[in-house]
């Protein structure tokens, strides 16, 4: 089988409410963050903190929905402090001949300084005359 790996799901500069060095691992992000672009708990994440240029990657756990928290836990919980600026990616495995039948959409979620969202917009591969066409900004028909 010819897979490809695609992001599919970006929280974009959200930060750090608390770090929790004694929790089990994994970070924990608001309920209602994670559904906006589609990250399932348990499902693995890549990590990178841009106030330190650490990377790395672990699993999501729902935290209380509307509360923005944003929260490494274990190990991760020394690689920031509260306040760190995070970019958090989740990933997808597809098939390389469905992609080209199909396309790939990643949904992406911008975050103001309070974890609110201050944007959201699809990121795209389209299938056209045998390629795929990126397209950066695709603006959502619904309102999420």
């Amino acid at each position: 089988m010819n897979t490809v790996r695609l992001m599919c799901a970006k929280l974009h500069r959200v930060r750090v409410t608390s770090a929790n060095v004694d929790y089990i691992g994994s970070i924990s992000i608001d309920a209602e963050l994670m559904e906006k672009v589609g990250i399932l708990p348990l499902q693995e994440l890549e990590i990178v903190n841009l106030n330190n240029a650490q990377r790395w990657s672990t699993y999501a756990i729902p935290a209380p929905r509307g509360s923005r928290e944003i929260c490494p836990n274990g190990g991760a919980a020394l690689l920031c402090q509260p306040g760190d600026i995070l970019i958090i990616y989740a990933y997808q495995d597809c098939e390389r001949h469905k992609l080209m039948l199909e396309g790939h959409v990643a949904r992406v979620l911008v975050a103001d300084e309070n974890n609110e969202v201050s944007d959201f917009f699809f990121q795209t591969l389209t299938p056209e005359n045998g390629q795929l066409v990126f397209r950066e900004r695709v603006e959502p028909s619904i309102t999420i």
